[in-house]
């Protein structure tokens, strides 16, 4: 047990940045740069010096897959940019691979939190209007910035879930699951 955990140090740490940023995006609805910053680059000077070009290629291309797999979502408005710029970290640590399955692993917590959220408060109809909204302006406006703005307009009477929490839940559910962090 200690030498596979010695082995999957990384992982260890990526799990603990994790939680700190979920703690801290719970408390300030904010995943703060002085996290993401160090976090990104740290993974790409790890994946360097244990694995050379082609560690750093694939933390280069890990990082462009926790960033594509948020930004979307960033850029209409539906996300915080700490949130993509902590799963850009998880993939400038664990590569693309691992980063898309603790991104889907991620979504589903996302959900679950987000309906029992939803479920707690006993604002159903209101967000299921909302939803409808929200997918009727992505399906005919179509414009980033256009769709930014009306969830900016939304977003004081949304219920807001700080994403750092479900990325942390489902990216260490994966890791355990896979046997990485165990």
């Amino acid at each position: 047990m200690g030498q596979h955990m010695a082995e999957n140090w990384h992982i260890w740490l990526v799990s603990l940045v994790l939680v700190v940023a979920a703690v801290i995006d719970g408390w300030k609805l904010k995943v703060p740069n002085w996290l993401t910053f160090p976090f990104v680059i740290g993974g790409w000077l790890y994946s360097s010096a244990a694995f050379g070009w082609e560690g750093l290629a694939g933390s280069l291309v890990g990082t462009a897959v926790g960033l594509g797999l948020l930004l979307p979502l960033y850029a209409i408005g539906g996300m915080g940019a700490g949130d993509v710029k902590l799963l850009a970290g998880v993939g400038a640590w664990l590569g693309a691979t691992v980063t898309f399955y603790a991104f889907c692993v991620s979504a589903l917590a996302g959900g679950i939190i987000a309906l029992g959220m939803v479920l707690w408060r006993r604002t159903w109809r209101h967000h299921a209007a909302q939803l409808r909204s929200i997918v009727f302006e992505i399906l005919t406006v179509r414009n980033p910035s256009e769709l930014s703005e009306l969830a900016a307009q939304r977003k004081s009477s949304m219920l807001l879930l700080p994403y750092g929490i479900p990325i942390a839940i489902g990216s260490i559910v994966y890791f355990i699951w896979t046997g990485m962090l165990l």
